[in-house]
């Protein structure tokens, strides 16, 4: 097993932008260059029935899996390596699919107000897939905000008026945007990305979203885009308090080696960690799939079994579980996120 490079699949949103080809540096295919890309998908292996009909790169059966950019493995879907070698990939949790989805997202405008489902709504439901997220801002210009849960008070009554008259903004929490800083979203959290804002985003593998107010804006078809304000008031957690972001300043050194870690988000399925290495090599711990979104730098990853992986800000990287003596020599000075599986969470 060797790190893994995937083909980013983009997103028309129509409120996306130009960051990700402009500040990551992403290679956004000409016949998207000046259109509004909202997303990029940079890891996925979403089951049948998953890709909401507003995405696309999904297969007919409604799946979308990752098409490995690097190595022997090039040109397979990383479903399909998975299925080939679970327990290399994966490790203890090698069987089914991936269980994270990594994305980029870019607002040039507000995203909508909206609600991903929660464990007790997917059991009564089984077309609609949980969603628990974290955004990481990469970027954001002066005044932009995170909108993150409900106001104290707000209850179900109160809220569903007025999403039913266009008049939620004024109940939602608003906290400022600034890089550096990881918002954990758990499923049932009311919650948008404002306008301005460049994160990247790990999730887990759902494409179900419950829109409550899109701003009064109208669709590419000059009409109000669907809103789903029944399902949404069904998962909306309205006595749980969002947790504030974990801060860009709290950094640690490593044990005894070079680099600095800070843990940004710790949940019942991921957790994330930000590492820093300025200079030299490090040791990569093996064992456990981590997957690695490079935010600044450049690195290159060595292992027993395959030749040198480099890698820039912008990318991004699955450590499989059965890679064997990986070292990491940074070119330039180096920031990523890893974002653990539950298993590896702790560690």
């Amino acid at each position: 097993m060797y790190p893994l490079k995937f083909v980013p699949v983009f997103q028309k949103r129509i409120w996306g932008g130009q960051k990700i080809k402009q500040l990551l540096g992403r290679p956004v295919p000409a016949e998207s260059a000046r259109a509004a890309v909202g997303e990029s998908w940079e890891l996925a292996d979403l089951p049948p029935g998953s890709v909401q009909g507003d995405s696309t790169g999904a297969a007919p059966d409604g799946s979308l899996s990752s098409l490995i950019a690097n190595g022997k493995l090039a040109g397979k879907t990383l479903h399909q390596a998975i299925l080939a070698e679970p327990t290399a990939i994966m490790g203890a949790a090698g069987n089914g699919y991936f269980p994270l989805l990594i994305k980029f997202l870019d607002a040039r405008e507000n995203l909508s107000v909206q609600v991903h489902p929660d464990a007790a709504y997917v059991q009564k439901h089984p077309g609609a897939h949980r969603k628990s997220e974290a955004w990481y801002v990469l970027a954001a210009e002066p005044g932009a905000k995170i909108y993150k849960g409900l106001k104290p008070g707000v209850d179900r009554i109160v809220f569903s008026a007025a999403a039913r008259s266009g008049r939620v903004e004024p109940l939602l929490q608003a906290v400022p945007a600034r890089t550096g800083d990881c918002h954990y979203l758990e499923s049932g959290t009311v919650h948008a990305l404002g306008a301005g804002v460049l994160v990247a985003e790990v999730q887990t593998p759902s494409d179900t979203t419950f829109r409550l107010f899109d701003w009064n804006r109208l669709g590419a078809d000059g009409k109000p885009r669907e809103l789903h304000i029944e399902p949404a008031l069904e998962v909306i957690g309205f006595d749980a308090a969002a947790p504030p972001p974990a801060p860009a300043t709290t950094d640690r050194w490593r044990g005894n080696g070079p680099g600095r870690s800070t843990e940004l988000a710790h949940g019942p399925h991921f957790s994330i960690r930000r590492v820093s290495l300025e200079q030299g090599e490090d040791a990569v711990a093996g064992g456990r799939a981590v997957v690695w979104i490079c935010i600044r730098g450049q690195g290159v990853l060595t292992c027993q079994d395959s030749g040198p992986t480099a890698f820039a800000a912008g990318e991004t990287l699955l450590i499989p579980a059965g890679i064997r003596r990986p070292r990491l020599a940074v070119v330039s000075p180096c920031t990523w996120l890893e974002a653990h599986l539950p298993e590896s969470s702790g560690n």
